[in-house]
This record gives structure tokens, sequence and C-alpha cells, in this order.
């Protein structure tokens, strides 16, 4: 392999461009493996948090060294501990390579020259300086906490023209905003968390520009605080609107009500991805959200109604549903008979579904349901399982562990064998001997198992059954985890 040239050697390593240990470990190979992973590791050197870099003085030395020696000598003179390396002496012209900017990573390392504010600042302002000179092109920017209008360096704008994916938060004054959108017109990605009320006027203004905006989300932090009696979203929503025909991901999670989302959701008919909640919608809006494309789809658990609506007017090409965390004191009354719809829905309208997240209460009527859809869903290939009995009285310890046989039972007799990976968690426990009975029917799987940490599963028992269906290779992974990290699920998109 060491024999392969230039060009099929960077082919293989684009493919690692996510894993920057094998690529690092590259670049011991020998030259022509150097030369050929660091444009590839400089394109965006910010987002390694897995390599010790040291507290990220590795970077502040090679940045450090493109400074030209009158600013060195005035940010000495303010006090400012600079390398004493040249760039010169680089054995690459890094910088040429780099194509993004993180502002926090920057804020970090600019620490390690001076403790005081003010000097990191200069320091910043320089480092931002070199970026706009040195960069071929700028394409990636995470500019959460920013305090430079970088945008206004003479080079700005032949760099911002290339920008693609744009990372921001609404506590960053809106005149940035506008700034971008003078000189960024085809972002395609574009991430915002909103974490401060805001006006909002010079983020629409930067999302009503776009020209080629495929991918947004915009999340509400959860720590707002609700003001009543405003829309606060119309103005985002319907700067958005504009892009209606070419975005293709929306995830749009409010904390609060806007009446604005029936208007502009049913115009986004060519998305594949949707995370959203329609609390706000009535049955005849939903109705008009047709989304032939989706194929990806995550919501809240108080939304099953509304999901069932869009699942039922999706295209058939669904392979992904997810439901986002939840608090159980919240829990509607109609959640027996949305989540039996929810069910039904699935298995009707989703043939080709292959990672599944169901909520449901331990009733004979959803199991048989569970029970047809597993027997249907031939392609599912991880399933999380959450069981929730709101009957509000006492559960016993022999009513969980009646309810886990009979879930047990169902995925004995009807799952599908390119399940993988199984997430449990709810009210119920599974007991020994109908467990290792679920295990003898996976022979061959190569199981990944995750359930919720309960007291029975640290039984000798237990233990000695687990461990040996991972000694026969039945199961892969075997672990406990918290029902927020069981539900979450990246969706690397």
């Amino acid at each position: 392999m060491s024999k392969l040239d230039k060009h099929i050697l960077f082919l293989i390593f684009e493919e690692l461009q996510d894993d920057p240990k094998s690529l690092f470990s590259c670049l011991m190979v020998n030259r022509l493996w150097c030369e050929t992973v660091i444009p590839i590791l400089w394109r965006n050197p910010w987002s390694y948090n897995d390599i010790n870099y040291d507290n990220k003085s590795y970077l502040f030395t090679i940045i450090a060294s493109y400074l030209s020696d009158d600013i060195k000598e005035f940010l000495t003179r303010r006090g400012i501990q600079l390398p004493l390396v040249s760039c010169q002496t680089l054995l690459f012209d890094y910088l040429s390579f780099c194509s993004s900017i993180n502002v926090n990573t920057i804020n970090t390392i600019t620490s390690i020259g001076s403790s005081l504010i003010y000097n990191q600042f200069l320091l910043q302002q320089e480092f931002y300086r070199l970026f706009m000179k040195k960069f071929s092109e700028l394409k990636y920017l995470d500019m959460k906490s920013i305090r430079h209008q970088i945008f206004y360096f003479p080079e700005a704008t032949l760099r911002f023209e290339s920008l693609c994916e744009l990372k921001c938060d609404t506590s960053v004054d809106s005149s940035y905003f506008y700034g971008l959108a003078q000189l960024c017109q085809y972002i395609q990605k574009l991430i915002i968390a909103n974490v401060r009320i805001n006006n909002y006027n010079g983020i629409s203004e930067l999302i009503g520009v776009q020209k080629n905006l495929k991918y947004f989300e915009l999340r509400d932090d959860r720590s707002l605080l609700y003001s009543s009696g405003s829309d606060r979203y119309k103005e985002i929503l319907f700067a958005l609107e504009k892009s209606a025909n070419n975005i293709i991901h929306l995830n749009i999670v409010f904390q609060f009500i806007s009446r604005s989302s029936p208007k502009v959701f049913p115009k986004f008919h060519k998305i594949k991805s949707l995370i959203a909640n329609f609390e706000s919608f009535d049955k005849e809006q939903l109705k008009k959200c047709v989304y032939r494309d989706l194929e990806i789809f995550m919501i809240d658990y108080g939304n099953l109604g509304a999901a069932s609506i869009i699942i039922e007017n999706s295209g058939g090409h669904l392979k992904k549903i997810l439901l986002e965390p939840y608090e159980i004191e919240d829990f509607e009354d109609n959640f027996n008979e949305d989540s039996l719809t929810f069910i039904r829905s699935i298995h009707k309208f989703c043939p080709s579904i292959e990672c599944l997240s169901l909520m449901f209460p331990p009733s004979n009527e959803h199991l048989s349901e569970l029970k047809k859809l597993l027997k249907i869903c031939h392609n599912l290939k991880l399933l999380i399982l959450i069981m929730v009995d709101i009957s509000y009285e006492d559960i016993t310890q022999e009513i969980f562990l009646e309810n886990g046989e009979n879930l047990l039972e169902i995925l004995i007799s009807s799952t599908p064998i390119n399940i993988k990976e199984f997430r449990f968690c709810g009210d119920f426990d599974f007991p020994l001997e109908t467990l290792e009975k679920f295990l003898e029917t996976r022979k061959g799987c190569a199981l990944s198992l995750v359930l919720t940490p309960e007291s029975i599963y640290e039984g000798d028992d237990y233990v000695t059954l687990i461990n040996k269906y991972k000694n026969n290779g039945v199961i892969k992974d075997f672990r406990y985890d918290s029902y927020t990290n069981i539900v979450n699920m990246d969706l690397k998109i």
C-alpha cells in the first residue's frame, strides 16, 4: 500500500477524514503519505477533539509563526508570549490548506499567549487577519461567541463568497449577520442555536438572501423564557420560505408555539430529513404537510398523533423514525390511542423502515400491533422500545416481569433477523428464563443490547447469562445507559 500513487492515496485518505487518529498515524509512514495527508488534516484542524494537542499549543505555535516580524514585535511589547518558530522553518504551508474557522477554538488557543482579555482580543484579530490572507477559500465557519467583525478585512469578500456551512447562535449581534448577508449568498448548511430572545432581523436577512440553502437547523435552548403574545419566529420562517424548493434537511424545534409554522411548513415539499414539532397544527393543517421524499423523521413523543399523519402522507421511503426524550409527567390522556395509531401507521406506510423508536403502553392491543409491525418491516436494523405504563397505579415487580416477558415473547416469535441492535427502557424487567430463550433465537446475530440500569440485572444469574452469550458471539455489545442516551441518536445527516 505504501507504493500507491498520490492520487489513489488521496482518495483513500479522504474516506478517513472523520477518523483523525488513523490520519495522524499515516503521517509517519513516509514523506509521500505525509504530503498527502496534511492537506486533509488541515482543512479543519479545529475539529479533532480526540487528539491530544497539549491544550491546542501545537495549533497556536503554527499559526503564530505566520505573523510578520513587526506584528510579533507589537504583540510582544504588550506582554503576549509568542513562540520563536518562524513559518520559514515549517515543513508545509499549513494555513494555505485550511478552509474553516472555529471561533471557540481560536479563543482557547489565544489564551496560551496571554491571560489578559484585551491581549487575547488583539491576538485573535491578527489571527483572523492572517486567515483572510492565507486561506485559499473559506468553506466552514463556526462563529459562536465571535467578537470580531472579520468580514470587514480587505480579503474577506473573496473568502466569504465560498462559505458553504455556518454555525452560529442568537447571542451574536445582528450587525454580524447583516455583514455576512452582504458577502455570503451560497451557504448550503446553516445551523442556529437560539439561546437568547432577539428580534432576529439580522438572521432573517441572512437566511433570506441565500440561493442554495439545503440544510437548516434552528433549535431553541431549553433555558429560554417565554414572553407571551408574539409570534417571535415569524420573520425567520418567512425568510426561510424563500428556500423551500432547495431545502432537503429541516430541523426546527421551538420551545413555544409558532402561529406561522402551519403557513410555512407545507412549502418544504422536497425535504428528505425532518426534525420538528407540530404543536400549533390542527389536523387539516397537518394533512397539507406532504413530504413524498422523506427518509428520516424525528419528532417529540407528545406529537405522536401529528407524526402518524406526516407518516401517512409520506412517499413510503422512510428509513428512520425516532422520538425525542420525554418527561413522564407530561403524558396526555390520548397517549394510548395516539401510540396505537402511530404503530399502525408505520407498518402500513413504512415498508422500508430500518431504524425505529416506539413508545407504547403494555396493553395486549399495542403488543399485537407491534407483532404485526415486526412481521411486515423486514429491513429493521435498530429498534428502540420504550414501554410506559400510565395507569398511575402502583406497579409491582411482578407486573414489571410480566410486561418484560410479554414483550420478549413478541420479539422471539416475530423479530426480523436483520435487527442488530435493540435498546430497551421503561416499565418492565426481563425474566431470566425468557431472556435466555430470546438470546437463543438470535444465534449468529452479534447483537448490541442497551438497557436502562436496573438492580435485577446485577444478580449473578443475569451476569452469568450475559457473559455466556457474549462468549458465544450472540452478544457483541451489552451496556446500561440513561434513558436520554438510549433514545438520542446521532443521525449523521
